[in-house]
């Protein structure tokens, strides 16, 4: 039986990033393109729109979070400071059990490092690519 969760995973539309405009922009920089593809490639995981607290640890600090939505490749946090593009960052998700369709909470320890940083409704809008996580059994 498949949970609600996975349902409406499979229901969502998978995003992708089209870097046309930017590789035409960095037409001489190799390392650029490279960069700009790297990151369309991270882009296209579908996307699941979950709103969870979550501590944000960084080099400068920690920091208040909520995701914005969470891929397997990354996590889009809302917070009130801005974590400069390159950070390491260290956070916990505690997934609700009901929303992965477990009869406990499932919690994943991650380490990722900040790919980009936004000004969204005055708010900061931070992408993190997951490097390593672990789960746990909350």
């Amino acid at each position: 039986m498949r949970s609600t969760f996975v349902r409406a995973l499979e229901r969502r539309f998978v995003r992708t990033v089209s870097s046309d405009f930017a590789e035409e922009q960095m037409a001489g920089d190799p390392q650029a393109q490279t960069a700009i593809k790297h990151y369309a490639e991270m882009q296209s995981a579908p996307r699941f729109p979950l709103h969870l607290p979550v501590e944000v640890k960084s080099e400068s600090g920690a920091c208040s979070a909520e995701t914005q939505n969470i891929s397997a490749n990354g996590v889009l946090f809302a917070m009130d400071r801005d974590v400069p593009v390159g950070s390491l960052v260290d956070f916990t998700i505690l997934l609700p059990g009901d929303v992965v369709g477990s009869r406990c909470n499932v919690q994943i320890d991650c380490h990722g490092h900040v790919v980009r940083s936004f000004e969204d409704q005055g708010r900061r809008g931070v992408g993190v690519v997951i490097d390593e996580y672990h789960f746990e059994r909350a």
